[in-house]
């Protein structure tokens, strides 16, 4: 008798949207059915217009906003009341203005807050913290107060406190604005090295071609675009449409999307 052959199930993604919409309770309607998978490791661009609907996208990625139709998945969990704790250690979000995230005395304690909460503690609490701050190149600060940094410094140490949770899912909210080209660059590296998927919400169109071999274009609450990010900033009448502007004399074709940069 021959032997049967079971196929392979496909990997779970690491986020799954599917019909998501939703209005304010004012009326304003800001999504109107986005749908899009994000597989494990990826590293995904989120791109579009000031009022596309990125903002309001994101709170729904670890349940701050909710109530619309359609659903969200985080590693094969739904988004909803059931799994809400596990959900907001598995989506970590990086806020554009490190000091909405820095509030302790010392570095060290900013980074093992979250973890501590979860419960952690002891060695284990240690580790994280330990971790975190070695992954971002920011373990020689522990002691400092946060407020002592630089803002590339604070950035970077904003990162940690998410990392030390350990999540799936980095969401990066515009995490290039205000770095100086060194600073920048240092981020950039950091965010090659993480075995994380990293989802970058962005209007920086040529560090979205850096960082990110695929980008979503999310304009007037839908997805308008998913591709290869080359080509998507490549396609002018795309851009235009969807009112995206690459700065002056950038050309996206003589860059490969996710490369690592010369020095």
């Amino acid at each position: 008798m021959d032997a049967v052959t079971v196929p392979t199930s496909a990997p779970v993604p690491s986020l799954e949207v599917s019909g998501l919409a939703f209005a304010y309770p004012d009326g304003h309607q800001a999504l109107f059915g986005v749908d899009f998978a994000i597989g494990r490791g990826e590293r995904v661009a989120l791109l579009g217009p000031n009022g596309a609907g990125k903002t309001t996208l994101v709170l729904h990625l670890n349940g701050i906003l909710g109530g619309g139709t359609g659903t969200v998945t985080v590693a094969g969990l739904p988004v909803g009341k059931r799994h809400m704790a596990e959900i907001r250690q598995k989506v970590g979000i990086v806020f554009q203005d490190p000091d909405d995230q820095l509030f302790m005395p010392t570095v060290r304690e900013d980074v093992a807050f979250g973890p501590a909460a979860a419960g952690l503690k002891g060695p284990e609490l240690e580790r994280r913290g330990r971790t975190a701050l070695e992954r971002v190149g920011m373990q020689d600060f522990a002691d400092r107060p946060p407020h002592h940094l630089s803002f590339g410094q604070r950035r970077r140490v904003a990162v940690a406190t998410v990392l030390a949770m350990e999540p799936e899912i980095l969401v990066l909210d515009e995490p290039s604005s205000n770095l100086d080209p060194a600073s920048r660059r240092e981020l950039a590296d950091i965010l090659r090295s993480l075995d994380v998927t990293v989802l970058m919400v962005t209007h920086d169109l040529p560090y979205a071609l850096e960082l990110c071999p695929r980008s979503l274009i999310l304009s007037d609450g839908v997805i308008a675009a998913d591709g290869p990010t080359g080509e998507l900033l490549s396609d002018e009448a795309l851009m235009r449409a969807h009112r995206l502007e690459l700065p002056f004399g950038f050309d996206p074709r003589s860059v490969t999307a996710g490369a690592q940069p010369s020095r």
